[in-house]
């Protein structure tokens, strides 16, 4: 029935009261019920623990062997399988690269059909080309991470067993990358070299492979290891360049800057540097400084410099000093610029004075000031002429001096600008004003060159458009010096062989004859083809180091070797760096050895146009045009014979008489140490 302006009445039920005679154990019982439930809880969680204890590893044992097999049945005959299966419960996680979406369908169908595998948790992908091929192996503080691509011919344990020789011992190798094609040739190789360079590297450094390009990027470990690295960079692997290169210089907590002024006018450099850019700056400013020109450059790349404190203004600021420096050190450490020694003249130690306290870079404070004076040793001058400019530095004894070289230049110079930074200073050799007169004028010839003085030393060179005037400066300038001085010339004409400096000289001919000289057949003096190239580049040497001397040492024969036959003077050679335009060079006459060398001297009287495999001419058939005295003239024995051919050769390949010489008699080397070709030391 519907009532009350349509809506409907509710429906009442009645419910009966309850009874308070009724029994309590209705109550009891919905306990027991409610009891009953949870006494059967820890049955169940045993069931649970012996499932979770010992049926699922058994079970998990025997899926992961079956997949185990399933993974070399689909795998190439002889390959590395490329799928790799880890049980979980019942569940099957499948990685890797299949080959073709076909094989990866069939691998997925065997594996779905293991009796007991719930369910397949990938993902399995399929080798495809990478353009470009890019592997990364990754620094971490607990190991290496390999990502990217790696060669689809190579599995992940063939690649892990190639590249493991390359990591520190104890190094753990994550491989994450995937199976591509496209790999460069010999990436194993390759990345073995790669993963070689990481271990110089601080975790989060990184070496990548992108085709045939080598990156690297990271800080590096050490200063030592950053050393080590960039070293090694220098020899990539065979085929392949480099790329990006971004190595942060390791950090050092005591970080220093040290310029050494040594005795002779050099710069020795030592302690870090903030990058390979910044070395680079300072050797060419310390270049300007240094009185010689020679640059000794020990620094190191590294962190550490305090922020506020400018790299090149630093380093700048302690070359600044450093030329005001005889002798001494000047140190930057913990902000504190220190200088000791010995400062450059008298007026050097105001002049350094004025720089710490007004010109001293932000960052930097003053440390201890340690200088005194002396006369200078040696006392250097130095006259630098260039294409604009005539440039005079070093120290002059006084006034008047200055004027004087001075007044010799100007009338020489019409377009040049004279540029004076000579400084005044004590210990200068009494004559230095009578040789400054005679060098300006040959210096005032040049296109362009330079004239260096260290006490009664002098050195020039340089260039001159006219082979006449070269040769007049040759023979000029060591007779228009005063007495008691030396003069060192290489003055060059276009189109010539520049002469070398001693230093070069000797350090060429150092190198020229390092290991044994030639070694002579047993019995025998006769030159074998085998010395001409080492002889030929002797002789071109000398000829570009009018300073050299030599002294030719024969060896003897070995122990137990047959008895010689009494020698015989063998000096038919023929030089083949005489050799022009096809054509051998006439032998030098026998007249053009000094007297002073007697034993040259007779070696070329019988001297022949011909190769030694010529016949030699018989030495006991007597000469009827020779005196009688000189038939009791010793004969050479064995080891000086042969030194009398090579030292003949010598000549005739370009050696002037003076520079060569031939040791006494009875003088002999050991066998196994062939002839001896010794420099003479200078007086």
């Amino acid at each position: 029935m519907w009532c009350n302006g349509g809506e409907r009445e509710p429906r009442r039920i009645a419910l009966p009261l309850p009874d308070p005679d009724v029994p309590a154990a209705f109550d009891l019982r919905d306990r027991c019920r409610r009891i009953g439930w949870a006494a059967g809880l820890p049955g169940l969680a045993l069931i649970f623990a012996a499932s979770a204890l010992w049926v699922t590893p058994r079970l998990e044992t025997r899926l992961a062997r079956e997949a185990d097999a399933v993974a070399r049945v689909v795998a190439e005959p002889g390959a590395e399988p490329w799928l790799r299966v880890t049980a979980e419960g019942r569940d099957l996680v499948v990685t890797g690269e299949a080959p073709d979406a076909a094989t990866r369908d069939a691998a997925h169908d065997r594996l779905a059909r293991l009796d007991g595998v719930r369910r397949l948790v990938g993902p399995v992908g399929v080798v495809e080309l990478a353009a470009p091929f890019v592997w990364v192996a990754t620094r971490t503080r607990d190991g290496v991470d390999l990502t990217g691509s790696r060669p689809a011919e190579i599995g992940t344990g063939a690649l892990a067993e190639r590249l493991t020789p390359a990591l520190e011992p104890g190094t753990a190798l994550r491989d994450r990358t995937r199976a591509a094609l496209g790999a460069p040739p010999d990436f194993s190789a390759a990345a073995t070299y790669a993963l070689a360079r990481l271990r110089a590297l601080a975790p989060g450094g990184r070496v990548m492979l992108e085709d045939l390009r080598l990156s690297v990027a990271g800080e590096a470990a050490s200063v030592a290891d950053d050393e080590a690295l960039r070293a090694a960079l220098a020899a990539p692997p065979v085929g392949y360049t480099l790329g990006r290169v971004e190595i942060a210089p390791a950090a050092v907590a005591d970080f220093r800057f040290v310029v050494t002024r040594p005795p002779g006018g050099g710069l020795d450099l030592s302690g870090y540097v903030v990058s390979e850019a910044a070395r680079s700056a300072i050797r060419e400013q310390a270049a300007q400084i240094s009185e010689t020109g020679r640059i000794v450059d020990r620094t190191r790349t590294a962190r550490g410099l305090p922020p506020e404190i400018d790299a090149a203004a630093m380093a700048r600021f302690a070359l600044q000093l450093a030329g005001l420096m005889q002798e001494g050190s000047v140190t930057v450490a913990d902000s504190a610029v220190t200088l000791n020694g010995i400062a450059l003249d008298a007026q050097a130690i105001p002049e350094i004075e004025a720089l710490i306290g007004d010109a001293i870079p932000a960052g930097l404070k003053r440390g201890g000031v340690t200088l005194g004076t002396r006369p200078l040793s040696p006392y250097r001058v130095g006259l630098r002429r260039e294409a604009d400019a005539v440039t005079l530095t070093g120290h002059l004894p006084d006034a008047a001096t200055r004027e004087a070289l001075l007044g010799t230049l100007r009338p020489r110079l019409f377009r040049e600008r004279l540029v004076d930074r000579t400084r005044l200073g004590q210990g200068a050799p009494d004559t230095l004003a009578r040789a400054l007169t005679a060098v300006a004028a040959p210096l005032a010839l040049l296109a362009r060159g330079e004239v260096r003085i260290a006490d009664r030393s002098v050195t020039l060179s340089g260039e001159s458009l006219y082979p006449q005037t070269a040769r007049r400066i040759r023979e000029d300038l060591p007779a228009a010096l005063p007495e008691g001085w030396r003069a060192e010339i290489a003055v060059t004409v276009p189109g010539e062989t520049p002469a070398r400096t001693p230093d070069s000289c000797a350090q060429a001919l150092d190198a020229g004859l390092k290991g044994p000289g030639p070694v002579f057949a047993p019995g025998s003096a006769t030159l074998k083809p085998a010395f001409y190239p080492s002889l030929d580049a002797l002789a071109g040497l000398a000829r570009t180091c009018p300073s050299l001397r030599l002294t030719v040492t024969g060896h003897a024969d070995p122990a137990g070797a047959a008895p010689a036959p009494r020698p015989a003077v063998d000096a038919a050679v023929e030089s083949t760096a005489s050799l022009e335009a096809g054509k051998p060079s006439a032998p030098r006459p026998a007249d053009a050895k000094p007297a002073s060398k007697p034993p040259v001297k007779a070696a070329a009287k019988k001297a022949e146009p011909a190769k030694p495999e010529t016949a030699k001419p018989d030495a006991a058939r007597p000469d009827p045009a020779k005196p009688e005295a000189a038939k009791t003239e010793p004969a050479p024995d064995l080891p000086q014979q042969r030194a009398l051919v090579v030292a003949e050769y010598l000549l005739q390949a370009g050696l002037r008489p003076e520079q060569v010489a031939v040791a006494p008699l009875g003088t002999a080397r050991p066998a196994d140490q062939g002839v001896g070709l010794a420099p003479v030391a200078r007086p």
